[in-house]
């Protein structure tokens, strides 16, 4: 039941993961669920770009390297973490935004569109046992450094990937009701 999904998404982050590979047919199913999101006018401003192998070694060392670069006091275990991340991950997507070269609508929808489409993601992973967790450092602002980005594409982050042993605990949310206004 999607309520169920719904309730048992959470963030799996990449030091949980193990080295249990994601097949390819099991991302192009993640990827499928994610051009299912809602979109106004049809924009459909999503973009992936995903990263297995290499690709994924060479995202750790440009975005390590790029810190390191840009921080005037770099700190050495994000330096650590920025390199390792991606190579835990079976996969990382990184998410991107296609605006609309007509800019027919506001800019936030079609971030939300994206963020949706993120959403259908991670809920799809939730249901196939993958953990997920979608990171968006201020480094993606430098992404058009590492991407080949079309005019008006941008990065808002990426989507690590990968299975996981241990069990991911429930969450506590703030009651519903506290968060709602009947008129």
């Amino acid at each position: 039941m999607i309520f169920d999904i719904i309730k048992k998404r959470r963030s799996v982050f990449p030091a949980q993961y193990n080295d249990k590979p994601i097949s390819k047919k099991n991302i192009e199913k993640v990827l499928e669920a994610a051009n299912f999101a809602p979109t106004h006018k049809k924009t459909e401003p999503w973009r992936f770009k995903v990263l297995q192998g290499e690709a994924k070694e060479k995202l750790g060392l440009f975005l390590s390297l790029k810190y390191m670069e840009t921080d005037p006091k770099p700190k050495q275990f994000k330096v650590e973490k920025l390199i390792q991340n991606p190579k835990k991950a079976a996969a990382v997507i990184a998410i991107c935004m296609q605006r609309d070269p007509l800019e027919s609508l506001p800019e936030w929808e079609e971030v939300a569109a994206t963020a949706m489409a993120v959403q259908n993601m991670w809920l799809c992973c939730t249901e196939m046992g993958i953990g997920s967790y979608w990171s968006s450092p201020g480094l993606i602002k430098y992404m058009d450094d590492f991407f080949e980005l079309n005019s008006g594409e941008v990065c808002l982050g990426f989507f690590y990937m990968g299975y996981y042993d241990e069990e991911i605990p429930e969450v506590s949310k703030g009651p519903w009701q506290d968060k709602v206004t009947w008129m």
